[in-house]
């Protein structure tokens, strides 16, 4: 029991983090089981390429919407109930595509289960925050990313096999019903083992008034880690949606469905192996390597991909892209540190609104960018995270814990 507490607190495990890790898995689960195939699903359903860019770019959209109010609703309900908010919202997106099967309906159902993860990250860090000491929070934030990428991993593997076995449509929907049932599993537990927080000290009144005022305190070293991040983020996002696209119908040796949920699993399990090493020298030393690292690993990934013609070089493209999680909590942590302590979930919102609301027009261009060539598209991509690297690199501040 000694060494199980020891190693407890060496990663952080509270009990409101192990609720918190629960709803992750559960919620996790279902919606990667189905979520990484919908650019397919569209195109079964009759929609076509700007479909797929009308998905991705509204899922970028609304992670830049969506993270704000749910930072301020965690600021002003608390966690728990947050949380619960969030859920419901992600539930009625799952009935919506699994009731209405055509693509404008996935697009509709999609506002609602893709904005799950952004409207409860700010709540996320934010529990990490107040349950965890400063000197413990990238690890908090490592164990969660780490925890994450177990759904991550195999629920694309599971919604491969739907698809194989009963088709996109009937496979796709399939996993869909799935997603529903953990999310409400996950609804029950995080209530139960989340702890009530105490009444929180308010913020001010300016920003009780006006929560955008928070962005007048951001202070100059989280301007320049936006900026970059901004820039590597449309590295990310202009090929995003096409990934699964490009290996699955436009190499020379297209895979299946199962496959690429195996090459999904061995990003994960390569970023999985990095967290918890990572997560231990950045909490003692400085943080600024681990991010340029980070965004180099992002930069890379679509250079990479354009070479790619069968499932051997997938695989190691896909290890590239394991990688970028690299300096990923490390990244999140400092937003943290960075942020006021009596309104961090609030803070971390605002950081997303603004990155992701022009992020999102990466998505959307990205789809115009696949009309030309694929080639047009990783290469305007990998422009992008060479300006984002060398900016935080030349830019970025070193704090150190």
């Amino acid at each position: 029991m000694t060494r199980l507490r020891r190693l407890g607190d060496f990663l952080g495990l509270k009990k409101s983090i192990v609720g918190l890790l629960c709803m992750v898995i559960l919620v996790g689960m279902g919606e990667k089981m189905a979520e990484r195939f919908l650019p397919i699903y569209l195109i079964a359903l009759g929609g076509g390429a700007i479909s797929i860019g009308l998905l991705n770019g509204l899922d970028n959209l609304l992670s830049a919407l969506y993270s704000f109010p749910g930072g301020y609703l965690a600021d002003r309900l608390g966690t728990k109930r947050a949380l619960l908010v969030f859920n419901l919202v992600a539930m009625l997106g799952f009935v919506v595509v699994i009731s209405v099967p055509t693509w404008p309906a996935v697009i509709l159902g999609s506002v609602f289960f893709l904005s799950w993860t952004a409207i409860s990250l700010p709540a996320t860090m934010d529990l990490v925050a107040k349950v965890l000491p400063k000197h413990k929070r990238t690890m908090g934030v490592s164990i969660h990313s780490l925890v994450r990428r177990v759904p991550m991993a195999l629920g694309p593997v599971v919604g491969g096999l739907c698809i194989d076995r009963w088709g996109t449509k009937d496979g796709v929907r399939i996993a869909f019903v799935a997603a529903l049932g953990m999310a409400v599993v996950a609804a029950v537990a995080q209530q139960i083992l989340i702890e009530d927080e105490p009444r929180k000290q308010q913020a001010p009144a300016s920003v009780r008034r006006n929560p955008f005022a928070v962005l007048r305190e951001m202070r100059p070293e989280l301007w320049s880690l936006l900026v970059s991040d901004i820039l590597v983020r449309f590295c990310e996002q202009i090929p995003y949606a096409f990934v699964v696209v490009w290996a699955m119908q436009r190499i020379a040796s297209p895979v299946s469905g199962t496959q690429f949920g195996i090459l999904t699993s061995v990003e994960m399990v390569t970023a999985m192996l990095v967290y918890i090493p990572v997560a231990y020298l950045a909490d003692r030393s400085h943080k600024k390597p681990f991010v340029v690292i980070t965004f180099a690993f992002f930069t890379l990934f679509p250079l990479a991909l354009m070479f790619c013609q069968s499932f051997g070089l997938l695989v190691a493209a896909f290890i590239l892209r394991g990688l970028k999680e690299f300096g990923e909590p490390t990244r999140k942590a400092l937003i943290m540190d960075l942020a006021a302590e009596d309104r961090k979930a609030l803070a971390f919102g605002a950081y997303y609104l603004m990155r992701d609301t022009v992020v999102s027009l990466a998505a959307f261009g990205g789809a115009f960018l696949w009309q030309i060539s694929p080639q047009a598209n990783f290469l305007a991509a990998f422009a992008s995270g060479v300006l984002g690297t060398l900016w935080f690199a030349i830019r970025g501040r070193d704090l150190k814990n």
